[in-house]
């Protein structure tokens, strides 16, 4: 089995200039392929590429139009090879980090959850000299060494962010972990390294709004802002079954959505994805709704956020003032 050599104490993103692109073998000389060039299954999916046009939309939960307040833009697909891991991530990376350079807070649509390893990267480098934490809704916690032999696949993402000092340990929260994974080894690199992470039986305890209220204090130790990664398997499976690991005893969807209402509404996002959505698995479209509707419902806590006269755009250069 590959290992990985590790610093056992990673280092401060706020205390040195690390070239993150360079450090992951991400700053590379790839071809950039035309959309008619990529696979079929990649790329624009309007006909004929025309533009998307829809309507307005009104939230019952928070009361608000978002479309009315924000500009909302669907900025395409990364030139990726599904493939070619490698080559994916640095094209991830470059993208994300495009977008989220211009102020813009960037959702990113999935993929398996390796591409939280670029795209938070991305986001960490563009708000530097500020930080950033991680609240992670999930069934596993991603903090593998490898998946049988291989570095960079969708069960190790977190550990290699925080191995390369984009993201601090003490600021990576977990939400949702139950089942059978990770085994006591990986629990205690996991502990080693600062990692706080809460189990779908806290939840079942406490309640989720406690849960996340901890979860937000926990991500903001230190940082100014959140990234907010969702695997759709942190939803029961009953009730989301489009996903390739699925996991009994999960949240409801509204127990998730409310989630994502009340963290986007308190904090200063900084970027978000939702990942490991499968529709060949899917049942009646229920898990593309529910994937749908957590990018909706950020969305439209930050529109409430701009109504009620917060700033929701970063202006880059000025984290950490």
């Amino acid at each position: 089995m590959a290992e990985r050599p590790h610093d056992p104490d990673p280092p401060d993103p706020s205390a040195e200039r690390i070239d993150y692109a360079a450090a992951n073998g991400w700053d590379g000389e790839f071809e950039i392929y035309s959309d008619f060039e990529l696979p079929t299954y990649v790329g624009p999916t309007t006909f004929m590429n025309l533009p998307w046009v829809t309507g307005s939309v009104n939230s019952l939960q928070l009361g608000v139009e978002p479309f009315e307040l924000l500009s909302v833009v669907d900025a395409g697909d990364a030139n990726i090879i599904p493939a070619w891991i490698d080559r994916s991530h640095a094209i991830i990376f470059r993208k994300v980090r495009e977008v989220a350079g211009t102020g813009a807070i960037p959702i990113i649509l999935g993929g398996d959850h390796s591409i939280t390893w670029p795209s938070a990267t991305a986001v960490a480098e563009v708000r530097r000299p500020g930080s950033i934490g991680i609240v992670h809704f999930d069934a596993h916690a991603d903090t593998a060494n490898d998946d049988w032999g291989v570095l960079s696949g969708h069960g190790t993402p977190m550990r290699r962010l925080i191995e390369s000092g984009a993201v601090l340990g003490r600021n990576f929260v977990q939400v949702g972990l139950r089942g059978y994974w990770p085994p006591v080894d990986v629990f205690e690199w996991m502990e080693d390294h600062g990692l706080r992470y809460h189990f779908m039986t806290e939840i079942d305890e406490r309640g989720a709004d406690a849960v996340v209220d901890d979860a937000i204090a926990e991500a903001l130790d230190g940082p100014d802002a959140i990234y907010l990664s969702i695997d759709i398997d942190v939803v029961d499976p009953g009730l989301a079954p489009g996903t390739g690991t699925p996991e009994p005893g999960g949240l409801l969807p509204r127990e998730l959505l409310r989630a994502i209402r009340r963290i986007v509404g308190a904090v200063e996002l900084a970027g978000m994805d939702i990942v490991e959505v499968s529709p060949p698995y899917d049942h009646a479209e229920t898990t593309a709704m529910i994937a749908n509707r957590a990018a909706l419902e950020a969305i439209s806590a930050l529109a409430l956020k701009r109504r009620n006269g917060a700033a929701v755009r970063f202006e880059p250069g000025t984290a950490g003032d």
